[in-house]
């Protein structure tokens, strides 16, 4: 322990022992409706810490929030600093984190699959250079794909072999768009 961590003790020690004098000396001959008020307290505190934490937990998850107008999907930046949005691919909703660095979009196996598409059935034949190495991957055609009033009959993609936290929408798709950010707004106009 260092001597800054020391003297937060000592403080937070002090400020308990002013608190607890006080409360002694205010509930005398009352402690039983002390020991309810401070049970009170310390459930609230408590259930305030786990609301917050579950909240930050929950807020890089987030997917939704995107809003479509007739020429524009406008998609809020989340808690993560990234951007999500959810396509339309041929009847499937599935959400996608928005990476103008990457060159293609891409698919996790668990999206592959919820699209009919056997990850163990393609052939991994190329290779994509991220930022935890190499991993292979396999090309397939995306068709139906849905963004508002925007469709697109077929889009390429590629299935990751690797594991991933979620798909990424590349370059491939997002140059058919003018991609505007600003105000922690991502706005897509075509």
């Amino acid at each position: 322990m260092d001597g800054d961590m020391i003297a937060r003790l000592g403080y937070l020690g002090l400020l308990i022992v002013a608190v607890g004098g006080y409360l002694l000396v205010e509930f005398r001959g009352r402690m039983g409706q002390l020991a309810r008020g401070v049970m009170s307290w310390g459930l609230i505190f408590v259930g305030v810490m786990a609301g917050y934490g579950l909240w930050q937990d929950m807020g890089g998850q987030y997917v939704g929030g995107q809003t479509v107008t007739a020429d524009a999907v406008t998609l809020p930046r989340a808690n993560d600093g990234h951007y999500y949005v959810t396509l339309d691919i041929d009847g499937t909703d599935v959400d996608f984190m928005i990476d103008t660095g990457a060159s293609n979009v891409v698919l996790t196996r668990g999206d592959a699959q919820r699209l009919g598409i056997d990850p163990a059935g393609l052939a991994y034949l190329g290779t994509a250079q991220t930022a935890n190495g190499s991993v292979r991957i396999a090309r397939v055609m995306l068709e139906n794909v849905t963004l508002g009033g925007f469709v697109d009959d077929a889009l390429p993609a590629y299935v990751n072999e690797g594991e991933m936290f979620g798909s990424l929408l590349g370059m491939d798709y997002l140059r058919h768009f003018r991609v505007e950010i600003a105000d922690g707004q991502m706005i897509l106009r075509r």
